[in-house]
């Protein structure tokens, strides 16, 4: 709209040279977008993988470096920070079962909508540990949490390379969408019955990589590797069906907007 152009400049023309080579009073925001295809158990306890998306967004001002987010955890952002001590919200999903998805006849389980929490904290300054828990609204209808741990490594936005443990827990609404067996499952599948309790989930490893090929094109990639125990582990259909093991791996290519 040409027309507002030209009074926008006269305007500028008339202002004081100092009014216009005043600096701006916040840096400029730049926003980092990455996405590409991720492979994971098609649900929990599965020993099949499919595919799904991997994607993150970060934001930080003028030259600050990213944050750093591990590329396993869940959506989420920090919005009060007291003693060292950063909280905010948790969003995860896991996508629903049906029978021909795990290639045995158990009940089905809705798509699973998980909202809750996070705390982090830096115990040196490379090392971050963090804690969340989420409520599923729907789906599995149970409470989740992680507990992990990473140690980062890195130049600035230029490379960024971080490893650490992971130790998930759950209680026994999600044991039993997942893992339990109803007499109905066990009169359908030959399987025997199985009501498991909360607990500890799996144990695990993750471990992340970032590079800046210039300055608005980077790759990211991830690995994770689970292994199911207590409960979840003794699972009839993880032992028969399913796998104790559950590997994740991702690639993906970002893009930084905004900045100088």
């Amino acid at each position: 709209m040409l027309y507002r152009v030209a009074p926008l400049a006269l305007i500028a023309i008339a202002l004081p040279a100092t009014a216009q080579e005043q600096k701006p009073e916040r840096e400029p925001l730049r926003t980092r977008v990455y996405i590409g295809p991720q492979l994971s158990p098609k649900t929990p306890g599965a020993k099949d993988l499919s595919f799904g998306p991997f994607f993150e967004v970060s934001r930080a001002r003028g030259d600050d470096p990213f944050e750093f987010e591990a590329p396993d955890e869940s959506f989420g952002f920090p919005v009060v920070k007291a003693g060292g001590v950063e909280f905010g919200p948790a969003l995860g999903f896991k996508g629903k079962r049906k029978a021909t998805d795990i290639g045995i006849p158990l009940h089905e389980v809705g798509f699973s909508f998980e909202i809750g929490g996070f705390a982090q904290t830096y115990l040196a300054r490379n090392i971050r540990v963090r804690a969340e828990a989420r409520q599923a609204v729907s789906g599995h209808d149970g409470l989740v949490g992680e507990l992990s741990a990473d140690y980062i490594a890195r130049d600035g936005d230029k490379w960024l390379v971080s490893i650490g443990p992971r130790v998930t827990l759950a209680d026994a609404r999600y044991h039993r969408a997942w893992y339990g067996i109803t007499a109905a499952d066990s009169a359908a599948s030959g399987l025997a019955q199985f009501n498991p309790d909360g607990g500890i989930e799996g144990v695990g490893l993750a471990a992340g990589y970032l590079r800046q090929l210039n300055k608005r094109i980077g790759i990211s990639a991830y690995a994770r590797y689970d292994h199911l125990v207590g409960d979840a582990g003794r699972s009839p259909y993880v032992r028969s069906a399913g796998s104790r093991s559950q590997p994740s791996v991702g690639l993906a290519l970002s893009y930084t907007f905004g900045g100088q």
